[in-house]
């Protein structure tokens, strides 16, 4: 508290924008807990209970967890229960959170951008072969996540993470979320800085950091050298991008303030140089704002993306710079915004002449025993190791020439494809109704089986169109960035409430990035879905513009009633092209 005194202090030399009603802002003397969240935090620090796991709860067993630890704490560890088995949808949020807790739990583990090598692999397969009944789901935030998790198994499961340098700590929680970094740092021919040195040393110093695990919400990193802007810099609270001084060379812009779910916002670019050296710093800075100044009454309003758009970029910048980082960043224009694919998918040759193949599970599922495999081509191909992806992809890394197809081939026979349909490429989808408490309706199954669907009903899609299947309101898939992003919640069917998604259209990131279109009152049952969107992609295919035009650009400009289905233009030609 004697640190949030100092801020105060600090602040005064600085006009501090005050809100209408009291926020719970630390620096402005708001110390006192306004909700049950706060309150958890304040009672004890939850990095605190990685103790209780190890010597108490795993020894004791599920009933002897503290309730504030289950539901609150545990998330510091990267343990949420998952959903109970019997609730549909409709149980969602109208139960007593305690009646949808199983007795098992989802674990995440961080990678934060790293590169995994085989052991690194084969460690997080067998946790999933040994522990958690063969699951394994790659996530957007490049994380392993595994589902029946038994908390007398977790004092094994860290100690097999922490022998390969992983870990699962501050991977949920109000806290620093994992990182995203380059799939292709270091190797990329195209690379403008290779900012994995930045990321270690954010991660060295402030991962499991008393001074920064009580954010007033979760905090999400993103940082990237690659033009591609691979890592969905728009999305997350903080992100590095890759940019180049006319006079001090490659270094790093700052953008702050993004973030989806019920209130989308994309981020705010500062237009700054950071050199390399200096990106921990930044990071201090950004998060240090986030914890002093941050939203603490309401949970709906308590990230950063709230107080970006209260404040400004500018007044932001001026508080960054002169309370917390005692000097003024270097001006340089944002650098030019990107087109096209960010996964990496594919055959590319690195820059040291070998090869990096970008592999694509379908919707992010995978499995331990695929994890091993994975691990055991990596070893036996001489790759350097495989890195994660915000598109719930995998790249290897390393492989030489003459490995390269027999690992793709590998590969492909257990269902990590180098060369995969436009379908299977882009779409993702959330954990959904199986595991998460949060969720109304399934979405892994429903989106491998729309994969497999319009593969049969258009098979040869000659332009990405993405597919963002989500079970909630949360945008866990990023629903509204997507070509078609897909909600998940109840809808009325012949009389019936049945799964369903409200749609969003046109969504995109990069040149022309927007949120997607949502029709009134527009709802497409679970069932529907695979006529739905063969329906609005064959219109697309045929009214699209003789130049190419986009889906998204279409959608800006086209008829309703296209859009929502109720009217079919004249049939694709066969292989889903004019």
């Amino acid at each position: 508290m004697a640190d949030m005194r100092f801020q105060a202090e600090k602040a005064a030399h600085t006009e501090i924008p005050r809100p209408k009603r009291a926020e719970g802002q630390w620096a402005l003397g708001y110390t006192e807990p306004l909700n049950k969240n706060e309150q958890s935090k304040k009672d004890d620090d939850p990095l605190n209970v990685r103790d209780r796991i190890l010597y108490t709860y795993s020894k004791r067993g599920f009933a002897s967890i503290d309730p504030a630890d289950l539901r609150g704490r545990f998330r510091w560890m990267g343990l949420y229960t998952q959903r109970a088995p019997g609730f549909d949808g409709g149980k969602t949020a109208t139960v007593p959170e305690e009646e949808l807790d199983d007795s098992y739990f989802m674990l995440r583990v961080r990678s934060d951008g790293a590169l995994l090598d085989h052991e690194a692999v084969r460690a997080l397969g067998t946790i999933g072969v040994d522990f958690a009944r063969g699951t394994a789901d790659v996530t957007d935030r490049e994380n392993i996540q595994y589902h029946w998790i038994r908390i007398e198994d977790v004092p094994a499961i860290w100690e097999r993470l922490d022998a390969a340098g992983l870990s699962s700590l501050e991977a949920c929680g109000d806290s620093p979320r994992p990182f995203l970094g380059s799939p292709v740092a270091g190797v990329s021919k195209d690379e403008i800085i290779d900012g994995t040195a930045a990321l270690d040393e954010i991660k060295r110093r402030f991962i499991g950091d008393p001074a920064f695990s009580n954010f007033p919400r979760k905090f999400k990193t993103a940082l990237t050298g690659h033009p591609g802007h691979d890592v969905s810099p728009e999305t997350n609270d903080i992100s590095f991008v890759g940019t180049v001084h006319p006079e001090h060379g490659p270094g790093f812009d700052l953008w702050v303030g993004g973030g989806l779910s019920t209130n989308p916002k994309l981020a705010a670019r500062m237009g700054v140089w950071i050199p390399l050296d200096e990106v921990a710093d930044a990071w201090e800075g950004v998060a240090s704002i986030f914890r002093d100044y941050g939203y603490r009454r309401l949970r709906s309003r308590a990230r950063l993306k709230f107080l970006v758009a209260d404040w400004g970029v500018e007044k932001f910048r001026e508080v960054l710079e002169k309370e917390y980082l005692g000097r003024t960043l270097v001006d340089c224009p944002s650098p030019e915004t990107p087109t096209g694919h960010r996964d990496h998918i594919g055959v590319h040759e690195q820059k040291d002449g070998r090869f990096y193949v970008g592999l694509a599970p379908t919707a992010g599922r995978v499995s331990g025993s695929m994890l091993v495999e994975l691990a055991d081509a990596i070893e036996a191909h001489g790759a350097a190791g495989a890195r994660l992806t915000p598109y719930q992809k995998i790249v290897v890394i390393g492989v030489d020439a003459d490995q390269v197809e027999p690992l793709v081939a590998r590969m492909d026979a257990i269902g990590l494809q180098a060369r995969p349909s436009n379908w299977r490429r882009n779409t993702m989808a959330c954990t959904g109704i199986e595991f998460c408490k949060l969720a109304i309706v399934d979405t892994k199954d429903r989106a491998r089986d729309l994969v497999d669907e319009l593969e049969q009903r258009l098979p040869d899609l000659d332009v990405p169109i993405t597919v963002n299947v989500n079970g909630c309101p949360n945008a866990c898939a990023r629903t509204q960035v997507g070509d078609i992003g897909l909600k998940g919640q109840l809808v009325m069917h012949d009389g019936e409430q049945v799964e369903g998604f409200q749609v969003h259209l046109g969504g995109a990131l990069g040149l022309n990035a927007n949120f997607g279109r949502k029709l009134r009152a527009h709802k497409v049952t679970s069932a529907g879905l695979g006529d739905y969107v063969t329906t609005v992609v064959g219109n697309y295919l045929v009214d699209r513009a003789d130049d190419g035009e986009d889906f998204a650009t279409w959608v800006a400009r086209a008829e309703e009633d296209l859009l929502r289905g109720e009217k079919s233009l004249e049939a694709a030609e066969p292989g889903g092209v004019r």
